[in-house]
């Protein structure tokens, strides 16, 4: 009895230890994400920090919706952008290993009349490096921004533009690339990228809260975009999803998103090979490293390596840093694309390295 009675301190002195320091982190969180999303009445985020594939922070700040005045939870679901990019990604690297493609396949055997599609590989167009035509920067993208387009229409649309540079011989961040894999992957499934996304990976996954971006249907706890103008705040610019499609038309939630995260983790859908393939650093035809994988942003953060995308559609910001040394996995998401959670999310990151060093 004596001992217990001595021990029983002791782990008293361990929990409340730990209930403290969790408060500490929890307030640093809360003060860095207010010095960004300042105006409480307006839209906001929600932002969530994971460690070993649990929550440890979750919070949401600001208007879910401004006309009904409807506070934001943490349930809310955004509009994602790029960070879709992970998704398209992950389902080529899953047909990869059904044996129906490869990444060192030419374009020109899926799209035969593909304007230099010989000598664009798939794993061009996974690492930014294709020079095709970014259909974003085209003058004639207003002309279809409200339009229903199939995604041959899509491919249709900036096929056919002079490529900005060689294969392999630069980096350069771009969507149609991203849009011609989602074309790839209809082709060779038989089934809409947004049908492949929902039953390999949503469906499989029990990311019941996520879809492929849609204004017609309802969707419970959605979260209105924003944009921001001199004269105050306004809804967002009104586009078809079929536009960004494979590049950037996913919806989700956060507790989705750290679903998604731990499914990767764990090889759930792609295999470790695979899993390495995507989350490493490649070469340009000169020998240049860049910092781009299938999908992510292979970087650091004060030295530490780190895993990251971000997403940018009219009225909404994302922003997701994972820390595989850590296991630490940091998530932002906002309803007004005047709240940009790039910096944000990468400032709670290294917060995140530094609470949790050993």
């Amino acid at each position: 009895m004596r001992r217990y009675f001595f021990l029983f301190p002791v782990l008293f002195i361990g929990i409340f230890s730990n209930a403290v320091f969790g408060q500490t982190f929890q307030k640093k969180i809360d003060s860095a994400i207010l010095t960004v999303l300042k105006d409480k009445s307006g839209p906001g985020g929600v932002f969530m920090v994971a460690r070993g594939g649990k929550m440890l922070y979750h919070n949401a700040f600001g208007k879910a919706n401004l006309e009904l005045d409807a506070d934001l939870t943490t349930d809310f679901v955004f509009q994602i952008g790029s960070m879709t990019k992970q998704f398209t990604a992950v389902a080529i690297l899953m047909l990869e290993e059904q044996g129906k493609l490869r990444v060192d396949h030419p374009v020109s055997v899926f799209v035969p009349d593909y304007p230099g599609g010989d000598s664009i590989t798939l794993h061009h167009l996974l690492t930014h490096t294709s020079g095709i035509k970014d259909f974003t920067r085209m003058k004639a993208l207003g002309d279809i921004a409200q339009k229903e387009m199939s995604s041959k229409m899509m491919v249709d649309f900036f096929k056919h533009e002079p490529a900005d540079f060689k294969p392999g011989e630069k980096f350069d961040y771009n969507n149609s690339g991203y849009v011609l894999l989602g074309y790839i992957i209809e082709l060779v499934s038989g089934e809409t990228y947004p049908d492949f996304i929902e039953k390999h990976i949503f469906r499989k996954l029990g990311m019941d809260h996520s879809l492929y971006a849609t204004d017609r249907r309802v969707v419970q706890k959605r979260a209105y975009g924003y944009q921001k103008k001199e004269s105050g705040y306004v809804n967002r610019t009104v586009i078809s999803f079929s536009v960004p499609f494979s590049s950037g038309a996913l919806m989700s939630t956060s507790a989705d998103m750290l679903k998604w995260q731990n499914a990767l983790n764990r090889h759930l859908l792609i295999s470790k090979k695979s899993s390495r393939r995507a989350f490493s650093k490649y070469k340009l035809n000169n020998g240049e490293e860049f910092t781009y994988g299938y999908g992510w942003h292979i970087k650091e953060i004060g030295g530490t390596p780190v895993r990251e995308h971000g997403g940018s559609i009219f009225g909404f910001k994302s922003m997701g840093v994972y820390i595989p040394g850590a296991d630490i996995y940091v998530l932002g998401l906002t309803n007004c694309d005047c709240n940009s959670p790039t910096q944000l999310v990468r400032e709670l990151a290294a917060l995140a390295i530094e609470a949790f060093k050993k």
